[in-house]
């Protein structure tokens, strides 16, 4: 199952056993604001301590909260286009709630003229906000801290997810009065509005390291601090998951990414053809340097854009002294109510400005009509003790950014937190480890937590080894008939060095079992899982297999997969005899080297069959003997780092791998020599407001004479899931190749055309559509009507051939889709263009996903 999924669910499934607090004391404003004549809320209204920067806006019910530690602050203006300005008297150092009104500006006219035409359209041309705007971005390279040729900083990272408006009845209900002493904690100061449960937080601080040239960055940690959930939950998984939610946000980038989506930034090189700019203000900093407000809205509010506002300054660098973003309550993004990225940045003796604190807050929820409750997340990370241009040497610049954390390091005593922490937590924040602590060993809790790993997961935890996965149970298909299968894995709790996996199935139709045992060992002292891997492993399988089938992300004997249409009974049993080598390096090139002894036997219908001195002859078993090899390069590559696995993140950075086998006559009873040569090319493109697409490009060629079960058997899908990597129109067994070529392009255009239609745009639908071209074809030399002693290629029951090679003549199929449907359904209509006269094809089809996202 998808880790994605997992933590979704999972988390969602805890929420209601948690921590929680009160606030540390300093000056904090809440409040709403309103219209004094027609008496409404009124969203976006500008709320600041007069004769600084920081400031707030009010949320879509005119709710607001302002909070300093700067005590000399004693006043707040009130600001909204169309109305008259505020200035009202606050209490240093208290919490107070100051509710405003505020009045339209008007003024005396002894004559009204009424003129008729429209309102003037907004324009670039002669719009001084506009031009205020180019110069920042052509300004942007020298703000950026890249700019140095050494810049080095100290970081930290808090994070903090709680549970929204809790019932304070909650707590007696007779199920959750034993988590009392977490469900009764809250704090309702921190947020306007809001009544929260701190549920998870994790600390980190950490030393920068920056070198322009040649480039590198070392982020040195030295000390974090998190939650602790136990076994049963991926803690570590957890805090990865959440951080890619939650990106560090950089102003200065064209695109910022969030959530699962891609903002273009407000000053990014083209952003003057998406948002509007207004100059609403201007004011004086803390070392008396003249800043201009700008605000600005997108064009259209249904694409992918942020609202808000940002302070330039007018010294000639055009900086961005801060920033207040607002995601578009308009677009296409699940579960988020909303979220807000605030970015505060400071002068530095040479007259720049670096970031100083950044500020990431979102309320998420099934619903964004029912804001009641929910889970609200806060990332606020702090950036202090900036030096630049001091050169350090080169092995300041050195090490593992992989390398495991220390035990000192990840339990550093609270006087190490108490002297390096910025800002003191919260007397909620404080609690959380403690009671989820305490949470952690209560029996009730580890039997919720073994019941949810096993739905969600698949998997029944006992310390050591784990029983699993439950959707692989049961299954049943035409050559095994009703088939049973148990398996489990061992767990870091008996070693982060080896691991073994295994499993037994037995089918009541054939009358066979089939097994599974791998051993792998660790050479770097590390997890397997854990990047960079550097393992040996052994193992042997005997099962059934499919030819040509390698759905994505499943097994094979996924019960839900026991579902195809047409014809399916031609089936092998294998027996494979693996020993496999990887070794990753921190550049993100890695190598493997294998050895694979592979005997395939025909099941069901299929059948070996050739001519040998003129005469018929029918093969039982066919036995190779490979060598194999494989590079590949992935730059940047990132991963969902769980503890017994990893899923690679999607990111704009390509991913290239090339594979060779060398097949061996005489080694271990091989029949064939032969080479094999397989490259395919990954990358995801990012298309601003369109959305991304997946693009494949993949090739292959076969060298030596072989039969058709060695040939490339192209990957087909007859089940009614929509796979990606597959021809989902395609038979098993339909088309073999020794030589080929194909590209896919899977598009999701992120609801840029559904956004504009009313009903679908309040759907939330999102459209997708993909293209698949298949490339290939068979030398003479693996011709079987040129060479009878290969094997012939299978033709049905009626003499009718069902394999076949590809002429000049591409196989293609496409698709259009819908995805997002109840957030997480995509259904695609899938059409076949060529090939329609082989036998049991179908022309067209509807398939299925699912697929959880925001």
């Amino acid at each position: 199952m998808d880790c994605k999924k997992f933590y979704k669910s999972l988390f969602f499934l805890i929420l209601f056993f948690s921590a929680s607090a009160l606030y540390a004391q300093q000056t904090v404003i809440t409040g709403t604001v309103t219209d004094a004549g027609n008496k409404q809320t009124l969203p976006s209204v500008s709320i600041s301590f007069t004769g600084s920067t920081t400031g707030t806006t009010t949320d879509v019910n005119g709710k607001y909260r302002l909070a300093t530690n700067n005590q000399q602050y004693k006043q707040i203006k009130i600001s909204f286009l169309g109305y008259k300005d505020a200035f009202l008297a606050v209490v240093p150092g208290k919490e107070q709630v100051i509710n405003v009104k505020m009045f339209p500006a008007s003024q005396q006219l002894n004559e009204v003229v009424v003129k008729s035409g429209k309102k003037p359209k907004y324009r670039n041309k002669d719009n001084p906000a506009v031009e205020l705007i180019r110069k920042v971005i052509e300004n942007k390279e020298k703000n950026r801290p890249e700019a140095y040729n050494y810049v080095e900083y100290k970081e930290y990272d808090k994070m903090m997810f709680a549970l929204s408006n809790v019932s304070a009845q909650f707590s007696d209900r007779k199920f959750f009065r034993k988590y009392k002493f977490i469900l009764d904690n809250r704090d309702s100061s921190l947020v306007p509005g809001k009544s929260l449960l701190p549920i998870y937080l994790d600390e980190k601080l950490q030393q920068v390291y920056y070198r322009k040239n040649p480039e590198k960055t070392r982020e040195d940690i030295t000390g974090q601090k998190s939650v602790n959930y136990g076994a049963g939950i991926d803690n570590e998984g957890l805090t990865q998951y959440f951080k890619h939610l939650y990106n560090k946000v950089d102003i200065y980038t064209n695109n910022v990414f969030l959530i699962t989506s891609q903002f273009l930034s407000p000053i990014s090189d083209n952003s003057p053809n998406y948002y509007k700019y207004f100059i609403t203000d201007t004011v004086v900093d803390a070392h008396n340097n003249k800043l201009v407000k700008l605000d600005f809205t997108p064009r259209n509010t249904n694409d992918v854009l942020f609202e808000g506002s940002i302070y330039i300054t007018l010294d000639g660098n055009y900086a961005v002294q801060k920033c207040d973003l607002t995601i578009n309550k308009h677009i296409n993004i699940n579960f988020i109510r909303s979220m807000t990225v605030n970015l505060e940045f400071q002068q530095n003796p040479d007259g720049r400005y670096h970031l100083s604190k950044s500020t990431t807050i979102a309320d998420f929820g099934a619903s964004k009509k029912d804001a009641k409750s929910g889970l609200f997340g806060i990332r606020a990370i702090t950036y202090s003790n900036y030096v630049v241009n001091k050169p350090r040497p080169d092995t300041t610049y050195q090490g593992s950014q992989y390398a495991e954390l220390s035990d000192e390091v990840k339990h550093r005593p609270e006087s190490f937190w108490q002297e390096n922490r910025p800002d003191t937590l919260t007397l909620a924040e404080s609690k959380v480890y403690k009671n989820i602590d305490s949470l952690r060993n209560m029996p009730s809790f580890k039997r919720t937590v073994d019941i949810a790993t096993l739905l969600l997961a698949g998997y029944k935890g006992f310390g050591k080894f784990e029983l699993g996965p439950a959707n692989t149970f049961y299954s049943f298909n035409p050559v095994e008939g009703f088939r049973l299968r148990v398996g489990g894995r061992t767990t870091p709790e008996l070693s982060k060095r080896y691991y073994f996996e295994t499993y037994a199935a037995y089918g009541f139709k054939d009358e066979r079992w089939k097994y599974f045992l791998s051993a792998t060992y660790s050479l770097n002292n590390k997890s397997i899982y854990r990047f960079p891997q550097n393992y040996i492993r052994a193992s042997f399988q005997r099962d059934t297999k499919i030819p040509g089938a390698s759905l994505q992300f499943v097994q094979e004997d996924n019960f839900l997969l026991s579902f195809k249409r047409g014809v399916n009974d031609k089936f092998l049993y294998n027996d494979f005899y693996r020993f496999d080598y990887l070794h990753e390096l921190e550049s993100h090139l890695s190598f493997a080297a294998g050895f694979k002894k592979w005997t395939q036997e025909p099941a069901g219908s299929l059948y070996f069959d050739n001519t040998i001195n003129d005469l018929p002859n029918s093969v039982h078993h066919l036995t190779t003997t490979e060598l194999t090899g494989s590079i590949r390069w992935a730059p940047h590559e990132q991963f969902y780092q769980g503890k017994i696995y990893r899923i690679p993140i999607p990111n704009k950075y390509p991913a290239f791998e090339l594979d060779y086998a060398q097949g061996i006559k005489g080694l271990f009873a091989g029949e064939y020599n032969y080479q094999k040569l397989d490259f395919r090319a990954d990358k995801r493109f990012y298309f601003s407001q369109l959305g991304y697409a997946d693009i494949n490009v993949s090739a292959g060629k076969i060298f030596g004479s072989i039969p058709y079960p060695l040939l490339t058997i192209h990957r087909a899908n007859q089940t009614y899931a929509y796979d990606i990597d597959s021809y989902n129109l395609m038979n098993f067994l339909e088309f073999v190749s020794d030589k080929y070529a194909s590209f896919r392009i899977d598009q999701h255009f992120s609801g840029f055309f559904f956004n504009k239609i009313p009903l679908l745009k309040k759907l939330k639908w999102r459209e997708t559509a993909s293209l698949k071209v298949l490339y290939g074809g068979l030398s003479d030399q693996n011709n079987p009507s040129i060479h009878p002693s290969l094997y012939q290629l299978p033709v049905g029951t009626d003499g009718v051939p069902i394999t076949y090679t590809l002429g000049k003549t591409p196989y293609v199929e496409g698709s259009v889709g819908i995805e997002n449907i109840f957030k997480f359904i995509r259904i695609d209509f899938v059409r076949r263009f060529n090939y329609l006269d082989h036998p049991n094809v179908a022309q067209w089809g509807l398939r299925t996903r699912v697929k959880f996202d925001f």
